[in-house]
């Protein structure tokens, strides 16, 4: 499962310009905004984990 968030996670954050059409302004927000789920999800599950 990890592996299929991260493979997802890669496509959108490196292709997600070309598959959505995001323009360059609203590229970068949705970028930061992408990475920071994806590391605050690592965390939570990191700790419902243990």
């Amino acid at each position: 499962m990890v592996g299929l968030a991260a493979a997802l996670f890669l496509g959108v954050f490196g292709y997600g310009n070309e598959i959505f059409g995001w323009s360059q302004y609203t590229l970068h927000e949705v970028q930061l905004a992408l990475f920071l789920s994806f590391i605050l999800g690592i965390l939570c599950g990191y700790k419902t984990k243990g």
